[in-house]
């Protein structure tokens, strides 16, 4: 039975890569969207095309009933082969401390952090009863092998992947709600997987900047992409695999791989976007 992911955000940019991504590697692709229904339909097709089961869940990630919705949705069709849920949606409005919006700030919690927890509590429920079957079969079969043989079984646990951002790991004071939500996120990968284990898994992907963003032309796009150590644009493929990887790797929790080129170690007082605005000015 092939496994299944949910990727929440599925149907475009990122989101589209990393179902891609999962395809590739051979697992069913549960693509959760909002607005992009066409974008969404259009990414199962050729999800099926790749040979794989594909399909489009709607909701809201702001309403805890909303994403109770998309969960059980999803569940339906795949019952237990639910074995990740990749926390890539987002919303990312600009904001800096000085004009800081409560409303708006709860809403990009809600999005970016509230939905990530409440899918992992869920995937740990799902979950729950085969973990402890499964703990059970392994102790029974390992009394009866050999030291050497039973510790070269390792069979990857479900996980939930978070998507972040390299921001948290290079601060400035753009994006000042949405920095704080992923900035919370972070820190939620280690709490998670200590508070999940051994259920579920829980890793993170920190790209750097890939797409327009924003209010960003594409001729800032063009020269902000390439402001990290190895001077050339991030490939959203190459994080997207990254996704994968962590998704089907049996011995990796609590771990966030950025992805990035180096982008964390280039460290700015402003969003890239506007760094390179003044020096087009100047």
């Amino acid at each position: 039975m092939r496994s299944w992911a949910l990727i929440t955000g599925g149907s475009v940019r990122l989101g589209r890569e990393i179902g891609l991504a999962f395809a590739r590697a051979g697992w069913n692709v549960a693509c959760h969207y909002n607005h992009s229904e066409t974008q969404a339909s259009a990414l199962c097709a050729e999800l099926r095309a790749l040979g794989v089961d594909a399909l489009a869940v709607q909701g809201d990630l702001e309403n805890e009933a909303s994403c109770q919705s998309i969960f059980n949705t999803t569940v339906a069709i795949t019952g237990t082969a639910l074995q990740c849920v990749v926390n890539n949606a987002s919303l990312f409005v600009p904001d800096e401390g000085a004009d800081f919006d409560e409303a708006q700030a709860l809403a990009q919690i809600k999005v970016n952090l509230m939905a990530p927890m409440r899918f992992g509590k869920w995937m740990a429920a799902l979950h729950a009863d085969g973990a402890k079957e499964a703990i059970s079969a392994e102790s029974a079969t390992a009394a009866t092998e050999t030291p050497a043989l039973a510790s070269t079984k390792h069979h990857a646990k479900p996980s939930v992947i978070h998507v972040l951002d390299q921001k948290v790991f290079n601060l400035n004071p753009d994006y000042f709600s949405y920095t704080l939500s992923k900035l919370a996120l972070e820190r939620a990968v280690s709490l998670q997987a200590q508070s999940l284990a051994p259920t579920l898994r829980v890793n993170a992907v920190a790209p750097g900047l890939m797409y327009l963003s924003g209010p960003q032309t594409q001729d800032n796009f063009n020269r902000a992409a390439s402001a990290n150590l190895l001077r050339q644009p991030i490939n959203p493929a190459d994080v997207a695999s990254s996704v994968a990887f962590l998704a089907g790797n049996a011995s990796i929790t609590g771990t966030t791989v950025r992805v990035d080129n180096g982008q964390h170690l280039v460290p700015l007082a402003r969003d890239v976007m506007f760094v390179v605005e003044e020096l087009f000015k100047s």
